[in-house]
């Protein structure tokens, strides 16, 4: 088992033993288990009381780099670049490289050793291609892609070309871990998807103005966030994690930054994990927020969303299904029709911050809703009850630890 898939296994474990510390019950049959990753059966908890002190979530600290974290590249041994029409530019050695310039139809890659480090610094640099990536790392440990403080932009105007054996179908596109950071602006402009790593993806930094038919921000692994500014109008997804070969991978961490998106389907999206410790979140889409578990620590989202608002959905059969909040602010606006403003396929926790939803069905949960803390608005009006909500009516009555109802999407 490689380190990504037992990193993403530990994370689970870590949110169920942190469901279970807060006096949440699982629904549970003989059929239909939850289940630990490694497929040990979920238990109720109730019945072997924790302390909270065992309560585990991500940590900042652990999810970035100290050179994630830096917005500047040491240049005191910086190769140069400029580019120029229909010349590719190769990099196949380790170390920092500063590209500038303006010219059509050129590919920066990357390939170098696998424990090479590669960081690319973008200065008033503007690529325009017709069907191929403007940057490809096709071999690295990691690459960097850190903005002066300039503005530079890339663009793919037309239908990805791709090989037989590899499909690289985003503006920057990159088969290794990938951090982008620094202190100007990055215009990216895609027929498909924006910037896609096949690792890890992470942003610490910059302002990013995206446009695309397809993902803005897409990794495999995890997508990580915390610092940046980001104007985004997606085809598809906003920030989409998921490996559609692998289940037990696909997380997204936020910790900060500020986000408009707009997007055709959801505005973020998660196979298995999606955590919010911070950050200003504006949200107009289909969905706001899908994942198997949702976890709301804090930031402040506002979700307008013409489906499910936020929709804890079973997008992985190895992960236990909840959505819960512990603090931050989060309103939720819902189109007319079947929808819902919060709507878990598993379980509902409730524990702090502010949340107000205004729609038809302001919650719908599957599994049973904890209610311990926290203010919840629906329709304006501040409830101390949470109730299990179908279209056009309350579909039965869910307080602290009562099941409910509900239907499954």
């Amino acid at each position: 088992m490689n380190t990504k898939v037992k990193r993403a296994l530990i994370i689970s474990l870590s949110l169920v033993l942190t469901a279970s510390l807060m006096g949440c019950s699982a629904q549970n049959s003989a059929n239909n288990q939850p289940q630990f990753p490694g497929g040990q059966n979920f238990t109720d908890p109730m019945s072997s009381p924790q302390t909270s002190s065992e309560t585990v979530n991500l940590d900042v600290s652990d999810q970035f780099s100290e050179r994630d974290l830096s917005q500047s590249a040491d240049l005191s041994e910086a190769g140069h670049y400029t580019v120029t029409d229909d010349q590719d530019i190769t990099i196949n050695a380790a170390g920092v490289y500063v590209i500038s310039g303006k010219a059509e139809n050129v590919t920066v890659f990357v390939e170098t050793g696998d424990d090479d480090k590669v960081q690319l610094v973008l200065d008033n640099l503007t690529i325009t291609n017709e069907n191929k990536p403007c940057v490809y790392v096709k071999n690295a440990d990691k690459v960097f892609v850190t903005t002066t403080d300039s503005s530079s932009s890339l663009t793919v105007t037309g239908q990805f070309s791709y090989s037989e054996d590899e499909k690289a179908d985003a503006v920057i596109y990159s088969k290794d871990d990938l951090t982008l950071n620094g202190t100007g602006l990055l215009k990216v402009s895609s027929s498909d998807n924006a910037i896609k790593s096949k690792d890890d993806l992470k942003v610490t930094g910059g302002s990013y103005e995206i446009s695309c038919d397809n993902n803005a921000l897409r990794a495999n692994d995890s997508i990580r966030v915390c610092g940046g500014s980001f104007a985004i109008s997606s085809g598809d997804d906003g920030l989409h994690a998921e490996d559609d070969d692998d289940d037990t991978v696909g997380y997204i961490y936020i910790n900060g930054g500020s986000f408009a998106i707009s997007a055709k389907d959801d505005a973020i999206h998660a196979t298995t994990l999606l955590q919010i410790d911070g950050g200003e979140i504006t949200i107009t889409a289909a969905e706001g927020l899908e994942a198997t578990e949702i976890l709301v620590n804090g930031g402040t989202l506002n979700i307008t969303a013409s489906d499910d608002g936020i929709n804890g959905a079973r997008k992985s059969d190895d992960y236990y299904c909840f959505v819960r909040f512990t603090s931050g602010n989060v309103t939720v606006t819902m189109g007319q029709g079947d929808t819902d403003g919060i709507d878990v396929n598993g379980d509902l926790f409730i524990e702090g911050g502010t949340i107000s939803v205004s729609g038809q069905s302001a919650f719908d949960y599957d599994g049973s809703c904890s209610f311990t803390g926290g203010t919840v608005y629906v329709n304006g009006q501040q409830v101390t009850s949470i109730s299990n909500q179908m279209m056009g009516g309350g579909h039965g009555q869910g307080g602290n630890n009562q099941p409910g109802g509900g239907r499954h999407h």
